[in-house]
């Protein structure tokens, strides 16, 4: 039986779900908006699920679930997606920054968010500056760390940039999990699948042309159409690997199929990349239609990266292992020191006072260009004074709870498109 408790947030099809479950963690409730995600997860566990919007507190109320060991998610990645236009706090979809003020309400021993590589670029270092900050105020150490899927047993790429932050107390106890490359191949990985059906081509493509880890799955969204295996590159990647990446198969290839035919891939292997069902205590099934199934398992935060992270915090939070001084835990992580500039400042400051201030070295050129990028995010007022234009952060532009947030019309609006 688990002896910690989990509340999880956006928890999709439950890729999160069951490392965590896996790494200890019980859960005392998980919230989902799109209801295929939420009809699997009630498939596979009796666990209480509410469907909604996660930021409506009239679906659920956060305050039962106050002090809870851990509070997890996987927030949408489309605002930091470097596949779209990264509008960050501005994108409707983005709940990132309100998943850390939750926190802050919720004080759980320990915060886990997962999103996409595109959040760890510098177009915004200056918000991940603001997250740390917050999480400070709060009480939290915190860190971030890239990591790829096939360090941690799963067949493909799949960079995910993680956050965990914790008490400081606890902290001293958390290490990140040792990588441990895999040695499987998209090939390996499937050999058994692809021959089930009696495809008599299945040994020479298992060992001949799938013989790499997969490119990152892309499940998509419900703006965009049926399945494939995502963009122009990932598609190329795939057809290297002995893959027919437009679209995705009902079935596997049969005695009939010639020995040199081009596979697709059927949502369970899709599943099989992501790290489900390789042992039996990665089962899981996976309800709706081919193509909503394809999405649910593409959007996954793969399970066993998941329990891996899960582990480590779990044992911090059990005090297991050897105690370090927190410098010793986080990894290196690159400041905005522009916008520590602008945070910090008492009053408006011209460019050269705020150049000076930052301790970096740039022209006017790029310094416009960095204000325009951190504009993007956050309200920066703008005064002209005989001594130049002045400049001041004035706030945030992410949501992070209010009641008047424009987030609201438009997730209203975008509702139906929303994944």
């Amino acid at each position: 039986m688990a002896d910690l408790s989990a509340v999880e947030i956006c928890a999709g099809a439950g890729g999160q779900s069951l490392g965590l479950e896996l790494a200890g963690f019980d859960h005392a409730v998980a919230v989902e908006l799109d209801e295929n995600a939420v009809n699997t997860l009630r498939e596979n566990r009796d666990w209480k699920v509410v469907q909604g919007d996660v930021a409506d507190e009239d679906r659920w109320e956060p305050k039962k679930y106050h002090g809870v060991d851990l509070l997890a998610g996987g927030v949408p990645c489309p605002p930091f997606s470097i596949a779209g236009k990264q509008l960050g706090a501005t994108d409707e979809r983005d709940l990132f920054a309100w998943a850390v003020e939750l926190a802050g309400k919720m004080q759980p021993r320990a915060l886990l968010l997962e999103n996409v590589r595109g959040l760890s670029m510098p177009r915004f270092s200056a918000y991940r500056q603001h997250v740390k900050d917050r999480l400070r105020d709060f009480g939290y150490w915190s860190d971030w760390k890239l990591l790829h899927a096939n360090d941690y047993g799963v067949p493909q790429l799949r960079p995910r940039f993680v956050l965990v932050a914790m008490r400081h107390e606890d902290a001293q106890w958390f290490e990140w999990p040792e990588e441990m490359p895999t040695e499987a191949t998209v090939g390996s990985a499937l050999h058994e699948m692809m021959k089930s059906k009696g495809w008599r081509g299945a040994d020479a493509w298992a060992t001949e042309k799938a013989t790499d880890i997969a490119p990152t799955i892309v499940g998509g969204s419900k703006k965009h159409g049926g399945a494939d295996l995502g963009p122009t590159r990932a598609k190329t990647a795939w057809r290297n690997l002995g893959v027919d990446p437009m679209g995705v198969a009902d079935a596997p290839p049969t005695v009939k199929d010639p020995i040199d035919f081009t596979p697709k891939l059927t949502t369970e292997m899709v599943a099989r990349i992501q790290g489900w069902g390789k042992e039996p205590e990665y089962e899981w099934r996976f309800t709706g239609r081919k193509t909503t199934r394809y999405r649910q398992i593409g959007n996954a935060f793969p399970p066993p990266v998941a329990r891996a992270v899960g582990t480590s915090i779990a044992n911090a939070l059990s005090r297991k292992g050897q105690p370090k001084e927190l410098a010793e835990v986080e990894t290196e992580v690159m400041h905005d020191r522009l916008y520590l500039a602008l945070k910090s400042a008492p009053t408006a400051l011209t460019e050269k006072e705020l150049v000076k201030l930052s301790g970096e070295k740039m022209d006017s050129l790029t310094f416009e260009r960095r204000m325009a990028m951190l504009a993007r995010d956050f309200v920066i007022d703008e005064d002209d004074q005989l001594g130049g234009r002045a400049y001041r952060l004035v706030g945030f532009k992410g949501f992070i709870g209010q009641e008047g947030h424009e987030r609201h019309a438009r997730f209203a609006e975008m509702r139906s498109r929303i994944s």
